[in-house]
């Protein structure tokens, strides 16, 4: 009997824990109350009086968070951000480095192609929830994104 409850605890305790990981912030929520239920952010970027904190999951996850923080230091939304839905919004010949950061966060991978002289930082991303893709994003050399395009993420195909 007394085993029993001691592993109904534990189990109880296991599980909330496991609740923050996989509990999203609502709107309205402060900063640090965010923070403290996921963690230190792996990147923060500044968007005019918008903070952005960027939680990725690992190099080779195919999901990001983003939160968006008010000047009032309220969270205003919290989204994954790897889908084509936010891919489509990075406008060609507009958008720089720093723009894409704080649309997708950082880069799987980040390659230099010397013959095109292009940089081209490439994100694995789970496609309509189905298809595990990698979508690659080329910057001239100043920074700027010239071309995109999504395959097939190569860590899937067979060998």
């Amino acid at each position: 009997m007394k085993r029993s409850i001691t592993l109904t605890l534990l189990l109880s305790l296991m599980l909330s824990g496991c609740a923050s990981i996989f509990s999203t912030p609502v709107p309205g929520t402060p900063a640090e109350e965010v923070i403290a239920l996921k963690g230190s952010p792996d990147a923060e970027y500044l968007d005019g009086n918008i903070r952005l904190l960027e939680w990725s999951v690992g190099p080779w996850a195919q999901y990001a968070y983003m939160a968006k923080i008010g000047p009032d230091g309220r969270l205003i939304s919290y989204e994954q951000v790897l889908t084509r839905e936010k891919f489509d919004t990075i406008q060609i010949d507009h958008f720089s480095k720093n723009d894409v950061l704080k649309t997708v966060g950082h880069p799987t991978e980040t390659d230099y192609l010397p013959l095109v002289d292009r940089e081209v930082w490439a994100y694995r991303y789970k496609e309509d929830g189905i298809w595990n893709s990698m979508m690659y994003i080329y910057f001239d050399s100043q920074g700027i994104v010239r071309r995109m395009e999504n395959g097939q993420d190569p860590m899937y195909l067979r060998k």
